[in-house]
């Protein structure tokens, strides 16, 4: 059991899931208290103390179904080995779970309805092992993936069809005008359904995991954590987990930067204060008095490449951005594909933001001529257009792969922004190892950047707002040293001449 629980400890770990190896000891010491044979019990146990974040619960709940798969018992000596227990799921000489019940697949779409319309749920697990050593022709040894066979069986069962017959069902005794109670109606039918996929998948996996072990089966069913889903890449279910997730990120950020930066600035030297509280220590100014610092909270402009390629990433780079706005002194954005336009205004208080993004796919002036990426040109425009408007309090973040369709960079225009602004950061969405390849020019535009960074999902794009504050925080104590510096060496000298 200690090697099964360190396996699956160093799977979560493996998927991104942070276990410490602390919390690991306090999840053997907790299951010393816990009876095993209950497994939610033996489950809640271990994501109580593994699990420390919301989003990484399907992680968990994957993970713990392959390497704790329930197992089906095999029949005791005088049990009828016919009964409803283990019909269909006896061990054949290799120990893989085979035999036919015999039964038709009308026999099991029956057995199937029934177990749903009672809600019998011991009655449809049995079933659906039927289902599977039916329906799913599953073979030891074969690589196939576990949806492979799924798929099989959910289309000879004709899953849909049986949703149907037990919404049919559910709503013989409803009255068609009782909006609720057809909708509790669908509900119930739909949930039945699920029952029975969560049922199939269970076989399923049990099996996969009894022919080719735990490792195995985990690597094939291993899925990226919500914040390291490439944001170039994601589907739209993952598009969806996407937004989920980024308003609470965006808000415990904020608050965790807010409270960083109240507690780490220091102001300038008050002269007075401490002249005045040197009177207690002969005049030796032991204890330097600060002035309250009021930060100023920097000015940001963000420049996005919208093209084709970038759709996805600018539409997340703008609302990470914009919900982090109470950080922000004042925030406008600026889009591009080979012209520049500015879309602040698409954002005002009380726009969804999903309509304000499909007003800058209909509205924004962004193409110039063939609406292929042009950084040159839009640079160019950027700076003839809002280069008064850059002051020295400005960060500017672009947003965008550099790939520049083999134009010419015109990296002079990005060098005069530069100086006229305090930073300038860059976020490429490609990995490293694809910067400069192709018609990328990013070696161009990197020596005019403070800093370029790799953003290809959320935790990415979560440390590079960290990391930057963390640098505006050690320049705001370096200036506030430097002001210190001056009068306490006049006052030493003053005191000792």
């Amino acid at each position: 059991m200690i090697s099964l629980i360190t396996d699956f400890v160093q799977e979560l770990r493996t998927v991104g899931v942070p276990v410490s190896m602390v919390e690991a000891i306090d999840a053997m010491d907790a299951l010393s208290h816990v009876d095993f044979s209950s497994r939610p019990q033996f489950k809640e146990t271990l994501r109580a103390t593994l699990i420390k974040n919301a989003r990484h619960e399907p992680a968990f709940d994957t993970a713990f179904e392959v390497f704790f798969a329930s197992r089906v018992p095999a029949p005791e000596p005088g049990e009828d080995p016919a009964d409803s227990r283990f019909t269909g799921n006896r061990l054949d000489e290799q120990g893989w779970m085979g035999g036919s019940s015999g039964l038709s697949v009308e026999s099991l779409i029956e057995s199937l309805f029934e177990a749903m319309a009672n809600q019998n749920f011991d009655m449809l697990r049995n079933a659906a092992r039927q289902a599977v050593d039916r329906l799913a022709g599953m073979e030891p040894g074969r690589p196939v993936g576990g949806t492979y066979y799924l798929y099989r069986t959910l289309r000879q069962l004709d899953i849909e069809a049986l949703e149907q017959r037990l919404l049919e069902m559910f709503m013989t005794d409803v009255d068609p005008d009782d909006v609720l109670a057809s909708r509790l109606a669908t509900e119930d039918a739909r949930q039945a359904v699920e029952q029975l996929r969560e049922a199939l998948k269970e076989e399923i996996r049990r099996r996969l995991v009894q022919d080719r072990g735990h490792e195995a089966v985990a690597k094939t069913l291993r899925q990226p954590l919500v914040e390291e889903i490439d944001l170039m890449h994601a589907t739209r279910t993952d598009l969806v987990n996407i937004e989920h997730v980024i308003e609470p990120l965006t808000r415990k950020l904020a608050a965790r930067l807010a409270r960083r930066r109240k507690l780490s600035h220091r102001g300038r030297l008050d002269f007075r204060k401490t002249v005045r509280a040197s009177l207690a220590t002969g005049g030796v100014p032991v204890e330097p008095k600060f002035k309250t610092v009021r930060p100023h909270r920097p000015e940001i402009m963000l420049l996005c490449d919208i093209s084709g390629s970038m759709a996805t990433f600018a539409r997340f780079t703008l609302q990470f951005t914009y919900a982090m706005a109470t950080q922000f002194s004042r925030l406008r954005a600026f889009v591009f594909v080979d012209a520049v336009d500015e879309v602040t205004d698409f954002f005002k208080p009380g726009i969804d933001f999903g309509e304000a993004i499909v007003r800058i796919g209909s509205e924004a002036d962004v193409v110039w001529l063939d609406g292929h990426s042009d950084y040159g040109h839009a640079f160019e425009q950027f700076l003839a257009k809002y280069g008064r408007e850059l002051t020295p309090r400005t960060t500017l973040i672009v947003a965008g792969d550099a790939r520049n369709n083999y134009r010419d960079p015109r990296a002079q225009y990005l060098a005069e922004v530069a100086d006229a602004v305090e930073s300038v950061y860059w976020l490429n969405p490609e990995p490293r190892a694809y910067w400069d390849s192709g018609d990328s020019v990013m070696a161009r535009y990197a020596p005019n950047c403070d800093e370029v960074f790799e953003v290809r999902n959320l935790r990415q794009l979560e440390e590079f707002v960290e990391r930057v504050t963390d640098q505006r925080v050690s320049r705001t104590r370096n200036r506030s040293k430097r002001s210190v510096a001056g009068p306490m060496n006049r006052l030493v000298a003053r005191k000792n001449p």
